[in-house]
């Protein structure tokens, strides 16, 4: 009975993904002039891309790619709230962050989103500094009313002793000035800014943090957010842990999967190795773990259809760090508690919860 249960339940959530992911794609299709270029012009716009992304600066070590974050300050700190243990307090910090690109396209694209050079964070916090995480939303996400309910806040912050905050992706939430965000985008030179950024303000918030008196700080990223914590991994050391939750691991992946490269098989082949080369400095997947792998756990839906199974298992492999199940899907995330409470059971083992409780 409870397997019948569980299978249905797994198609049910297969099914709000597919409709989900089949609306998202449509719409942004319409919008996006780019994907009107035929095989030739694609390939040959990824491959100057490549190029481009072979000069020095964009192989530079991660202190330097990212840049230097610093701390976030001065923090506007607005109390939200209290709460059993502790208190709710939103923080926003301009983020410093510097773009890159020297292209006149590029700069104004991201010059005509002014809210996005101000980082926001909701942070639930115990009286006394804990261990903390970093989470991550997904793409479209980052408003805290939605984010609240999305993670299970209150269990982590209370069963499992950790202060917690709710990190705001650039161009989303509160960050965006325009209905859908700025990324991720058809341009991969605009994907890389956005996610350079994203973790030049995870290496801010983690510093903070640190410097309030956490005595270890790691991130958990759902999708869009599960890429950023990959990518997070491999440009901190000072992470202390890390939970990619069914996790976008490849943008090539993720075009091919939608249905978005055109022509015969082996141009559709050319363009996934094209979009692979111009993402690659900002890929979790071409760079290396600087942690511990035992740290690391990777989380998968089995009916996730919107970034399916495949990329928290290249993940995984290319970290050499443990795979996690459940048996929902991207939205309808049936099964998750147990993937949780297997993360908390994972951060006990390596100790990194001591003082928490």
């Amino acid at each position: 009975m409870r397997r019948g249960i569980r299978r249905y339940g797994a198609r049910l959530a297969s099914g709000v993904d597919q409709l989900v992911h089949s609306y998202a794609l449509t719409g942004r299709k319409r919008r996006r002039t780019e994907e009107a270029l035929d095989h030739a012009q694609r390939v040959e716009a990824l491959a100057a891309l490549a190029e481009r992304h072979r000069q020095p600066r964009f192989s530079a070590p991660p202190s330097i790619f990212f840049g230097d974050a610093g701390e976030p300050g001065p923090w506007l700190r607005t109390p939200v709230r209290s709460i059993s243990g502790g208190r709710v307090v939103d923080v926003r910090w301009r983020s410093g962050y510097r773009p890159l690109a020297d292209e006149a396209e590029v700069l104004s694209r991201l010059a005509r989103e002014p809210d996005n050079e101000f980082g926001h964070a909701r942070l639930w916090l115990h009286r006394r500094p804990r261990p903390a995480a970093i989470l991550i939303h997904g793409y479209m996400g980052g408003p805290y009313s939605i984010e609240e309910r999305a993670w299970p806040l209150r269990w982590m912050f209370e069963r499992v002793g950790l202060d917690l905050a709710l990190l705001v992706l650039p161009f989303h939430g509160p960050r965006k000035a325009r209905r859908l965000p700025l990324f991720p985008h058809a341009d991969p030179r605009v994907n890389l800014e956005a996610f350079r950024q994203a973790v030049h303000d995870v290496i801010a918030l983690r510093r903070a943090l640190t410097e309030r008196g956490a005595p270890a700080v790691g991130v958990l990223g759902m999708s869009l957010g599960g890429y950023t914590t990959a990518l997070s991994l491999t440009a901190d050391p000072e992470l202390a842990f890390g939970v990619p939750f069914i996790p976008l691991a490849s943008i090539a992946d993720f075009a091919r999967e939608g249905g978005s490269l055109v022509g015969s098989a082996e141009q559709r082949a050319a363009q996934h190795t094209g979009i692979e080369q111009a993402h690659a400095p900002v890929s979790p997947l071409a760079r290396p773990l600087l942690g511990d792998p035992a740290r690391v756990r990777v989380v998968g839906g089995r009916a996730d259809r919107i970034t399916p199974l495949s990329h928290a298992e290249r993940l995984a492999e290319h970290f050499g760090a443990e795979l996690q199940t459940f048996h929902g899907g991207h939205l309808v995330q049936l099964g998750r508690g147990a993937a949780f409470r297997d993360v908390a059971r994972m951060l006990r083992d390596r100790g990194l919860l001591e003082g928490a409780r």
